[in-house]
């Protein structure tokens, strides 16, 4: 009680422009951020989205006339668990002209009984099975070989569909000619398995249903999950299908951005995935995706950046620099500011530790109570009771996917951790890392 008054005394004797001095991080960078970001959508909504209902009405209604055949592809490795929960969700879609292509990468579980099973009960299309393991990359371009469709969905096996999310993540295509990719919404199915998941399934809601919206809406959307995405199958085919990972989907979503083609990200075309269900768990999937941004956009891409080449684009641009200023560039930039509040402000850095998580909580809640009303026609009761888990976020945003975060980036760019990454066969990272993938 004695820490709380003194709490509320040393706050109500500083001013606000002594707080604004103490509190920079947050009044600069993460409220300003995430603030406009809410603001921006809520005007977008406002003013435009009489008129992008209906250019979705029309879409549609073009969709279900020209029926165009859409490939379903999905690679994997000792997957077979999960797909016949795969093709039951694919059965009940809306959308009913689609081919089902399962790519079998070297498994060594039951997967090949299992999905022959499926194809000779027609419950999928067409089983394929590479007999050496060649790494996720392989898999999905192997499956792009025997693809007949115009369009092509991407999905990993452990992914459920909504009833008409194969409909509504080929919807864009038609209300914009220049879209060459269509992000779907990916939330999380095990969503009360532990903390972890909890806590995951509130971050994919704020950085991927409403965040990835704002980016869409301002043309820097960089990344098509591998979970659930669609593609214009002949842009994959002229980019040469994906090149080798892990960072696969972020990669192949710059390739197309290059090709001067729109990423497009749909929120009501909803996919379910199986999170890790540990933070150690969790940290190693983490580690993986925070390495591909060192490797793909401060390496292999890097020349985005280059304001003098022919092919330079201000939209890929202002892509790369946003995602590489607020992931790699805040995230160091909070250690200094830990520094700072050590270095200038020591003896009262716990009334300052305590109102930064004060601020943080009532951010998170604001954004959640946006999400609830942009997505509260597929939220699931149990998404939106993560609003009682809103005080561990700034917890595990601020702090835990920090120190992860920041671990990843050091590794990679000082040892090229990603190439010893277990997830590719050592072979495959090996030539990867000759060519310079």
């Amino acid at each position: 009680m004695l820490f709380i008054n003194n709490f509320i005394n040393y706050v109500s004797s500083k001013t606000f422009i002594e707080l604004f001095f103490l509190l920079w991080y947050f009044f600069i960078f993460d409220f300003t951020r995430y603030f406009l970001s809410d603001i921006f959508l809520c005007c977008y909504f406002i003013f435009f989205g009489k008129k992008f209902r209906e250019r979705e009405r029309i879409a549609l209604k073009k969709l279900n006339t020209f029926k165009p055949l859409v490939s379903i592809i999905v690679p994997g490795m000792n997957e077979g668990k999960h797909l016949d929960e795969l093709s039951d969700s694919l059965k009940f879609q809306s959308y009913k002209n689609f081919e089902t292509i399962v790519v079998d990468d070297g498994s060594d579980d039951n997967t090949n009984n299992i999905g022959r099973r499926l194809e000779a009960e027609n419950k999928i299309t067409l089983f394929l099975k590479n007999k050496t393991r060649g790494g996720k990359a392989s898999a999905a371009n192997f499956g792009l070989r025997y693809a007949k469709g115009q369009f092509i969905v991407h999905m990993d096996a452990d992914t459920s569909l909504r009833y008409d999310a194969i409909e509504k993540v080929i919807m864009p295509f038609f209300f914009d000619m220049n879209i060459g990719a269509v992000a779907g919404d990916v939330r999380v199915r095990n969503v009360n398995a532990s903390i972890a998941t909890n806590m995951q399934a509130y971050e994919y809601i704020k950085n991927i249903s409403l965040g990835r919206a704002v980016n869409s809406r301002l043309n820097i959307l960089r990344i098509v999950s591998g979970a659930f995405g669609a593609f214009k199958t002949e842009y994959l085919q002229r980019i040469g299908g994906w090149d080798i990972g892990p960072g696969l989907d972020g990669d192949i979503t710059v390739k197309i951005r290059k090709l001067k083609k729109r990423i497009w990200f749909e929120n009501a075309a909803v996919s379910y995935t199986n999170t890790p269900d540990t933070f150690k768990k969790l940290a190693n999937q983490r580690y993986r995706w925070s390495r591909s941004l060192i490797r793909f956009r401060l390496r292999k891409h890097l020349n985005v950046f280059n304001i003098f080449s022919k092919d330079f684009n201000i939209f890929n641009f202002l892509s790369f620099t946003e995602n590489v200023f607020f992931n790699v560039g805040l995230n160091f930039k909070w250690w200094f500011y830990i520094f700072f509040l050590l270095l200038f402000a020591y003896h009262d850095v716990k009334y300052l530790i305590l109102l930064n998580y004060l601020l943080y909580v009532l951010l998170n809640t604001v954004q959640f109570i946006v999400c609830l009303f942009f997505l509260r026609k597929t939220l699931l009761l149990n998404e939106k009771l993560l609003i009682f888990y809103l005080p561990l976020a700034p917890l595990y945003t601020g702090i835990y996917l920090r120190i992860v975060r920041t671990y990843a980036y050091i590794s990679e760019a000082l040892f090229k951790m990603s190439y010893k990454d277990k997830w590719n066969p050592w072979k495959v990272s090996e030539k990867a890392e000759k060519e310079k993938f």
